[in-house]
């Protein structure tokens, strides 16, 4: 089975599941596995969840033999209980029987001594979870555990490899290079070819506008060989561009007209994110950044050190939530609240300059809102939110919008539009 001219390899993604239908837990690895496969050059057909029942995963890889899908990547149901059924179906899919392999007993023995030396449970439960996790089907590739469950890859007869890793994302992630070296995969993945996939990010950009410039292209040129993508997210708006063999040059051009004519409110053009950009401006600078929160309680700060070596740029951040705290804590004067209101422009200034000045900072950032449902006047609605920045060698960015949505939205767009003012200073205005 083999891509069409001109179209990229077909993939698909089977999660499974019971507890993700509930709800009681939310799928991670679906979309994870989706953007490999992506970034790999292929174009993923679809992410399916199903519960932990046969029929329903024998049906999902029906589906993604029946479209056209070269490869499927399946997730969990490869543990010791009755309801791990993944290896046992597939084996059936790709016609052929399960077999004990012994060095896969052997290793999962080793794993498993460990845990019954620790633990005090062994004997026979142990023996038979042990057992179960060895059976592979036959002319499979196995991947070593990086828990307790080995991985697999089974090629089927005129059909897609399949690739069986389990639930648990680390240890999913862990066994993902060892099932992109596997032969089967290997040998598919020689003949995909490079995603060659566009991005850009902007921010205060709506999609309308973005529309509008790709009628605008469209008119001009044949735009039939580039899926253009656009989604809202974390208040930006990302547009990605996935050429299909051959129209590469189509989507070098599009990425270019689009950087050109929204240049003012780009953020990347190459896939980095705000995060990322503003770590490198930081450091670039030499500076740190103190932050000063009330209605987003510790988000921003979370948020900056949520990157790996923060500790280069961040000097630490104070939740200033009650009058009290803002006044005790970062130095805002109780006449100014009284006179302005603890969600003002001139409060704002104030949490930036004393998380400034407490942490000695070169970059402070003051924010005060009014996040809802309630608190909010006709003044000073749901969704007005104050922000100020306040800079050692004299910067001041200001800014007091509206943000739109419920309160975990507006949080989270406060939160969104700290990353940019930080940046916005970190650039030198």
């Amino acid at each position: 089975m083999e891509a069409p001219a001109g179209r990229r390899p077909r993939a698909a993604v089977v999660v499974t599941g019971t507890e993700l239908l509930t709800g009681a837990i939310s799928d991670r690895n679906g979309p994870w596995v989706a953007r490999e496969l992506s970034a790999l050059g292929f174009e993923v057909a679809h992410v399916q969840l199903v519960g932990d029942r046969a029929e329903d995963l024998t049906r999902a890889l029906e589906r993604a033999r029946d479209d056209g899908c070269e490869l499927v990547v399946t997730s969990g149901g490869l543990g010791p209980t009755a309801d791990d059924l993944t290896a046992e179906v597939v084996a059936r899919f790709a016609g052929v029987p399960l077999e004990l392999d012994e060095a896969v007993y052997e290793r999962i023995s080793q794993i498993l001594a460990g845990f019954a030396a620790r633990t005090g449970f062994g004997g026979a439960a142990l023996e038979a979870a042990n057992r179960k996790q060895a059976m592979v089907p036959r002319g499979a590739v196995a991947l070593d555990p990086v828990g307790t469950a080995p991985g697999l890859v089974v090629p089927t007869p005129g059909g897609p490899v399949v690739v069986v890793l389990p639930g648990p994302p680390r240890e999913l992630t862990g066994m993902w290079p060892a099932a992109l070296a596997a032969p089967p995969v290997r040998d598919l993945l020689a003949r995909v070819p490079a995603a060659a996939a566009r991005s850009l990010r902007f921010f205060g950009l709506p999609e309308s506008e973005i529309a509008a410039t790709l009628r605008d292209i469209g008119a001009e040129r044949d735009l039939s060989g580039v899926e253009i993508t656009t989604c809202l997210r974390r208040s930006e708006l990302e547009v990605d561009l996935r050429p299909r063999p051959g129209a590469e040059a189509v989507a070098e051009a599009v990425h270019a007209e689009l950087a050109a004519r929204h240049a003012r409110h780009l953020v990347t053009a190459d896939g980095t994110t705000t995060d990322e950009l503003l770590a490198r401006a930081l450091r670039e600078r030499g500076w740190t950044v103190a932050t000063g929160e009330s209605c987003t309680g510790g988000m921003l700060a979370a948020r900056l050190v949520d990157l790996a070596g923060s500790s280069d740029y961040v000097a630490g951040g104070v939740v200033a939530y009650s009058n009290e705290a803002k006044t005790e804590l970062l130095g805002v004067p109780a006449e100014m609240i009284a006179a302005h209101g603890a969600v003002s422009p001139e409060v704002a200034r104030a949490l930036a300059d004393g998380a400034r000045e407490r942490f000695g900072a070169d970059v402070g950032i003051g924010i005060t809102g009014v996040a809802g449902p309630g608190g909010g006047t006709e003044a000073k609605p749901v969704g007005y939110v104050c922000f100020c920045v306040t800079t050692a060698d004299g910067q001041v960015i200001a800014r007091d919008p509206r943000l739109p949505g419920g309160r975990a939205d507006v949080r989270e767009r406060a939160t969104d539009v700290g990353m940019h003012l930080l940046l916005r200073a970190a650039r030198g205005g």
